[in-house]
């Protein structure tokens, strides 16, 4: 009896570790609805310094965006339900030129705040990361961080 306990454990076992494999998920893109897709592509060409890449059939109003490798944001005017936009739902890039970064948003005018949301400053984390929150045309919340991949 022992032992058929201890095979239907291994088996059991067994099976819950091969079904709790990842995918290997990566990245791909992240989509936007943008009101204008050229004010939002000005922006995310020349305030965050993306690399834009071009939509695969050149249709109006879609703008597409290298983040890394081949992860991507998709910018895509259309109209949509208005809903309410909070920092805790927020696209995340890091860099390890956050001082630079600061220093170039200073430089266009462009507003950030640390997690609390005290303007022109900056939160470290106590993992010692360090983060900032600004918006981009649309509104929606980018943190930009330190963190290390």
């Amino acid at each position: 009896m022992k032992k058929l306990v201890l095979a239907f454990f291994f088996i059991t076992s067994t099976t819950l570790l091969v079904q709790a494999q990842t995918f290997d998920f990566k990245i791909d893109h992240f989509a936007l609805v943008v009101e204008d897709s050229d004010v939002s592509a000005d922006f995310y060409a020349n305030i965050l310094k993306l690399e834009e890449t071009p939509h695969p059939d050149l249709k109006p109003g879609f703008r597409w965006f290298v983040v890394s490798g081949n992860s991507q944001i998709h910018l895509i005017e259309k109209e949509f339900a208005p809903f309410e936009k909070n920092k805790s739902m927020h696209l995340c890039l890091s860099t390890q030129d956050l001082d630079g970064m600061i220093a170039h948003l200073e430089k266009n005018n462009i507003p950030y705040w640390d997690w609390p949301g005290k303007e022109n400053s900056v939160t470290l984390r106590t993992d010692g990361v360090r983060q900032i929150y600004l918006q981009d045309p649309d509104k929606y919340w980018i943190e930009i961080n330190t963190a290390k991949h």
